[in-house]
C-alpha cells in the first residue's frame, strides 16, 4: 500500500519518496515494523485472554523433573504473529507480486486451520483437537493451490543461467534474456546443481513436460505439508519453534534475495527468479514477528503459540522455498523438523514391526518403543520416573535408547542447543551457494 502510494509522490520529485523502491529498506523497515507489533499487540492480548480466561495447561509439574508449573498459560498466540507478519507485508510490499499473493494465502489459510484446532482443544475441551485427516486435507489443499498457481500463473517464470566460455578460459555466467516457466529445482552440492523434473519423464516424450508439472505439484504438496507438521511437532518448548523459524527465515530470507537480484544470480550461476525480491520484504516480516514473539514465548513462557502458530509457520518456511526452487534444500535447513517427524513416526511403527519380527522368530512379543519419549525434544527432559510412569501406563516392555541421554536437562538447555543445530545447518544451506 505505502509503496504505491510513494511511488506516486516520487512522480512530484518529492524527496525521500525514491527510497521505497529500494527492497533492502522496505525489507529492514518491515522487521522493524514486524517486531514492534507482536511486542506491542502481544502484551495486550496476553493481557486480554488472562482476563478471558482463556488458557491452557501444556504439562503438568508432576512431569517436569525441575518443577516449572505450565499451568493457566494463554495460547493461540499465533495470532499474535499472524499479525506482525500480514500488517507489513501489506503495507510495504507489492500486492500484485504473485509471490506475495501466494505467502499471505497460506498465512491466512494455514494460521485459520491452526485455529480451529486450537478453539477445539481450549473451548470444546476436547484435547484431540481437529482430526487429523481434515489437517492433512487443509494442508494438501494450501500445496496443491500454490503448485497450481505456480504452474498456470505466467507471473511465476524464471530466467535461466547460463555458461558462456570466452578467449582465456574466462567463464562467466549471464541470465537468458527471456523468462520462461521452468521445472528447474536445485540440487545441494551439485556442479550444475538444476534438476529438472521434466526430464525424469524424458520416456514419456511430447507429454514430460505435463507429467513434469504434476510431479512438481506433487513435491509441493509434501513440502508445504512436510514442514508444517515438523514445526507442529517442534513447538513443545518454550521458544524452541519461534527460535528456530527465525533462525530458517533468515536463510530463506538471503537465498530470495540472491536469486531475486540478477547480478547476484549470475555470480551464485543460480536461476534468476524476476519478482522474488518481494519475498524477502515478507520473510523480514517474518523474522521480526517471531523474535517479537520470543519476548513472551521465551522461558518461562507467557503465551503459547499453538497449532494457530506452528502449522502457519511450516506452511510459510514450505512455500518459501518452493517458490525460490529450493525445496531439496529443506531436509537441510529444516533438518530438525525432519528429525523431530522421523522420532514420531518410528515411534509409532516400530512397535508394529517389533511384534511382527516376535511372531516369525517364535519369540515372547514384546511392546518395544525406541525412545524415551517423542518429538525427540522430550527425550532430553525426562526422568527416570517419568520414564518409568509412561512405559507402566502403555504397558511397554522395553525401550531401546533407555540410558540415552544419561540425565535429563532443563529446557533452556534443550532449547538452546536445538537452535545452535539450526543455525548450523542454515549456514550450511547458504554455503550450499557456493560448494558444489
Amino acid at each position: 500500500m505505502l509503496y504505491y502510494i510513494f511511488r506516486f509522490l516520487s512522480q512530484f520529485g518529492i524527496s525521500g519518496s525514491h527510497m521505497w523502491s529500494y527492497i533492502s529498506f522496505r525489507a529492514l523497515l518491515a522487521l522493524i515494523v514486524a517486531l514492534i507489533i507482536s511486542m506491542w499487540f502481544g502484551e495486550r492480548y496476553i493481557k486480554w485472554m488472562k482476563r478471558k480466561n482463556i488458557e491452557e495447561t501444556q504439562r503438568d509439574t508432576t512431569l517436569d523433573p525441575f518443577g516449572v508449573a505450565k499451568k493457566g498459560v494463554p495460547s493461540m498466540g499465533g495470532i499474535i504473529i499472524i499479525v506482525a507478519i500480514l500488517v507489513p507485508a501489506l503495507l510495504l510490499g507489492r500486492m500484485r507480486n504473485i509471490y506475495l499473493i501466494l505467502m499471505i494465502i497460506t498465512t491466512v489459510w494455514l494460521g485459520f486451520l491452526g485455529f480451529l484446532d486450537d478453539y477445539i482443544k481450549i473451548f470444546r475441551k476436547n484435547k484431540d483437537g481437529l482430526k487429523g485427516k481434515y489437517k492433512i486435507v487443509g494442508q494438501v489443499s494450501i500445496g496443491l493451490i500454490v503448485g497450481l498457481v505456480l504452474w498456470m500463473s505466467p507471473d511465476a517464470v524464471v530466467r535461466e543461467n547460463m555458461e558462456i566460455q570466452h578467449q582465456g578460459n574466462k567463464m562467466e555466467v549471464v541470465h537468458k534474456s527471456e523468462p520462461v516457466k521452468s521445472l528447474k529445482t536445485t540440487i545441494p552440492f551439485v556442479k550444475n546443481h538444476n534438476l529438472d523434473y521434466a526430464q525424469i519423464f524424458s520416456f514419456l516424450g511430447k507429454y514430460k513436460n505435463a507429467a513434469g508439472w504434476i510431479l512438481f505439484v506433487m513435491m509441493t504438496i509434501l513440502v508445504v505439508t512436510a514442514v508444517s507438521n515438523g514445526a507442529n511437532l517442534n513447538d513443545g518448548l518454550d521458544g524452541m519453534c519461534a527460535g528456530n523459524s527465525a533462525i530458517i527465515g533468515v536463510a530463506l530470507g538471503i537465498l530470495a534475495y540472491v536469486s531475486g537480484h540478477v547480478e547476484y544470480a549470475a555470480y551464485f550461476n543460480i536461476m534468476y527468479i524476476p519478482g522474488s525480491e518481494e519475498l524477502v520484504i515478507f520473510i523480514c516480516a517474518f523474522v521480526g514477528a517471531m523474535i517479537g514473539f520470543l519476548w513472551y514465548n521465551s522461558y518461562p513462557a507467557q503465551v503459547f503459540m499453538g497449532d494457530t502458530g506452528s502449522l502457519m509457520i511450516g506452511g510459510i518456511i514450505g512455500v518459501c522455498a518452493v517458490i525460490i526452487h529450493k525445496e531439496l534444500l529443506v531436509p537441510i535447513l529444516c533438518g530438525v523438523f525432519l528429525v523431530e517427524s522421523l522420532s514420531v513416526i518410528l515411534q509409532a511403527t516400530y512397535p508394529r514391526y517389533h511384534k511382527k519380527i516376535c511372531k516369525l522368530r517364535r519369540k515372547p512379543v514384546e511392546n518395544v518403543r525406541p525412545f524415551r519419549a517423542t518429538p525427540i525434544h522430550d527425550t532430553f527432559r525426562k526422568t527416570d520416573a517419568d520414564v518409568e510412569k509412561v512405559t507402566t501406563r502403555y504397558h511397554v516392555d522395553r525401550i531401546i535408547f533407555y540410558k540415552w541421554p544419561r540425565r535429563p536437562f532443563h529446557e533452556v538447555t534443550v532449547t538452546n542447543r536445538f537452535w545452535i543445530v539450526t543455525i548450523i545447518l542454515a549456514a550450511l544451506s547458504i554455503i550450499t551457494l557456493k560448494i558444489r
